[in-house]
Order: C-alpha cells, then structure tokens, then sequence
C-alpha cells in the first residue's frame, strides 16, 4: 500500500503541468520537480538548499522573509496572495505572474511546505484583452449618447425656430428619447455580455481544456471509461456555453423587435412529448418528468417559441430540484385559450425575488452557487407576450416553485 503510493507522487511531483517546491522550515528548498525547473531556467543543483526568496523579485524579499517567519508560527493550507498580483522571477531575472497554493506537513524530521505553483500569464492576457473590449463598448456607448443627445437638441431648436405647435415639439422629442434609451440598452446590453461572458465561460472552458488534456494522455485501450467519462464533460461544457449565447442572441433579437410569432397547426401533446424526451440527458440521479394533456389535441400556434419556453422552465426545475426531485408538465386547450403550467419540488424563489424575477440579468438571492446567465425567464416572458400571453409565477420556498403561461388563441 505505502509503496503504490509512493509511485502516485513520483507521477505527480514529475509529471505535472504546474510547479511544486518542497521546502523545510527555515524556507530552504529540498525539492523542486522538473516542470518548475524549466519555468524558471535553472538545474536542480541551482535551487536545491536555496532559500525560497531566490526565485521572489528583489523588492519582496525582505516582505516575504518575515511573512514566512509568521506562516512557521501559524502555519495552515491556503491559496497564498487572494486578490493580489504575485510575480516570481526567472533565472534570467524576467519576472512572470503566478498564483501559489500553500499546505504544509509534519514528520519525525520536522515542519515542511509544500508549494503548488501555477503560470498564469495566459489568463492575465485574456484578462487585459477582455478589460480592454469592455472599454472600448464603453467609449462606444459614450459616443453614440453624445451623438444622439446633441441630434435631440438640434432638431429641438430648429422645431423651436420653426415655431410648431407644442404638441409636434412634444412628439418629436418622446420620439427622440425612446430612440436614445434603445440606443443605449442595446449597448449597456453588449457591455454586460462582455463582463458576463469572461465569467461564466470560464468554468466550461477550463473544463474543456483540462479533459482535453487528460483525454489525449489516456493511450490504452483499457482507458475507454476514462475518455468517455471526460468526452461527455467536453460535450456538457459545450452544450452549456452553446445555451449562454444562446441566450444573449435571443435577447438581442427581442430587443431590435426581429421575433415573431409564425404561426402553423400541430399537435400539442406530441410536440411536448419530444421535447421532455430530448431532454433525458440533463435529469439528475433519480429525477422524474410527467406530462398530462387535456382538452384538443391540435393547436394553431408558434411550435418554435412553446419549445424555447419549455425547454428553459423544465431545465430550470431540473436545476433547482433535488436529485429525486418530481417535476409535472401541464397543458390545456380550452376554445379561446392554452394553458400550459410547468411545476418542482425544489428549493423555491424568495418573496423579495418575486418582483424581479423576470428582469434581465436577475438571478436569484439563493442560487448564487448554480451557473445561469439571469436571462432566460426574461426570454420566456417575451416570448409568452409575442405569443399573446402572460406568465405567472406563485412559490414556496424548499416546497417548489409552479409557472404559468396563459395564451389567449
């Protein structure tokens, strides 16, 4: 048993696409595996028995020293320099962003550390691109209000000038401004995909790359479990990336008014059917989807807008119901309308939520820990009103949460 494990850490501490530093408690390194050492230029018989602060820019030696002399004293496992830039220089004296991952450990011959160091530069680039984009939307947006605001004013003098009435002057002006506002929540709109993007696309593709990766090191045919097992995460990652813009392209499009409603006659219950069907996939452990249907079974209607709104009220009773959770799917055609109610016994919505909650961007005070863009609800409702309908929303919070969407035919 002790000898497997043995052979686990030479894999590891040889093998792995990150730096890793043993050092005793005086802060002499004892250990540094072959990916650190490449990273910054030296041969082992260069770092070992040097003191950590040899590979520390000169200006935070000193700071370093007594931070290590506190961290013996106290010492506890921590990601070292949260919220502040860490730099480590190379042999060749170049300096390059890194972020450290502190543990430590006790045996017969004393107290250790156990460095894990990550080279960041990659993402400190994406990051500064990223800044940089939102910026220029940002001088974008400025100069496109400027523009507009100094059009309202100029066509306000000459309207002045022309003395029209006060009605004409008041039309033009509403006019004008509903322009603006549009103007600028199209923009505000492309600013806040740019913040949100670069946050929510980082996890799926971190996954991505990573499975990727292990993919690639998995060479015997004995492997297969593994790669499927990583392929699938690959295939969920996309897919999740694939529905945030997905997202963002549906807003965009209700914004410049480019969604209608085509209708075409199908049959309800068979259409609702496929649709639970295909989404087999995105159930958890031991998750159920019953479906009732009432009334005619055909209806004249918009089957690719009912299948969006579907689609995002089961996923979201999927996601925020527990893995045995049971989730009812409801519709009913009556002559003059089609009542369709989709119902969890999951975590439920907040009372001071409810007043938001079709808002774009919302996302809810208690699902902070499950990924969402807080605009998919927004999108059902639009899409409930292009159709001519309503929704509506009544919940309890750990009972379940139930959606209604009423549709005048």
């Amino acid at each position: 048993m002790h000898h497997s494990r043995h052979i686990d850490f030479d894999v590891l501490f040889n093998y792995a696409t990150m730096g890793i530093i043993i050092a005793d408690g005086s802060g002499c390194i004892l250990m540094a595996n072959p990916f650190i050492l490449k990273e910054f230029g030296y041969i082992e018989s260069e770092i070992i028995g040097q003191k950590v602060e040899k590979l520390i820019p000169h200006r935070f030696k000193s700071q370093h020293e007594q931070h290590r002399e506190v961290y013996g004293i106290n010492p506890r496992n921590r990601p070292m320099g949260l919220g502040q830039d860490l730099f480590a220089v190379r042999k060749d004296g170049s300096e390059v962003p890194v972020e450290v991952s502190l543990g430590t450990y006790k045996t017969e011959e004393g107290q250790f550390a156990i460095a894990f160091v990550s080279f960041i530069s990659g993402r400190k680039d994406a990051e500064k691109a990223l800044k940089q984009l939102n910026a220029e939307l940002e001088k974008k947006v400025e100069d496109r209000t400027e523009s507009l605001t100094e059009t309202v004013r100029q066509l306000g003098e000459q309207i002045k000038e022309a003395k029209a009435k006060d009605v004409e002057l008041q039309r033009v002006n509403n006019f004008l401004n509903v322009a603006l506002e549009k103007e600028i929540e199209l923009n505000e709109l492309k600013s806040r995909f740019v913040s949100l993007a670069s946050h929510e696309f980082r996890t799926p593709l971190s996954t991505i790359l990573s499975s990727a990766y292990l993919v690639s090191k998995y060479e015997e045919p004995t492997d297969q479990p593994k790669r499927e097992k990583h392929i699938q995460r690959i295939v969920s990652s996309a897919n999740l990336l694939t529905g945030i813009l997905n997202d963002f392209l549906s807003v965009g499009k209700i914004e410049e008014g480019k969604t209608n409603e085509k209708k075409v006659k199908f049959n309800l219950e068979k259409h609702i059917d496929t649709i639970i069907s295909e989404m087999d996939g995105l159930k958890k452990q031991d998750q159920t989807i019953e479906y009732h249907h009432t009334g005619a079974a055909l209806l004249l209607s918009d089957p690719s807008l009912l299948k969006h709104i579907v689609l995002n009220l089961v996923s979201n009773a999927i996601k925020f119901s527990p893995t045995d959770g049971r989730i009812v799917v409801q519709t009913t055609i009556s002559k003059k309308m089609l009542v369709m109610s989709v119902s969890d016994n999951g975590m439920g919505i907040p009372a001071s939520d409810m007043h938001h909650l079709f808002e774009r961007f919302f996302r809810g005070s208690n699902v902070s820990n499950i990924q969402g863009t807080g605009l998919g609800l927004h999108i059902v409702r639009k899409y409930a009103e292009i159709m001519n309908g309503i929704i509506s929303c009544r919940s309890d919070i750990n009972k379940g949460t139930e959606f209604t969407i009423t549709i005048n035919l």
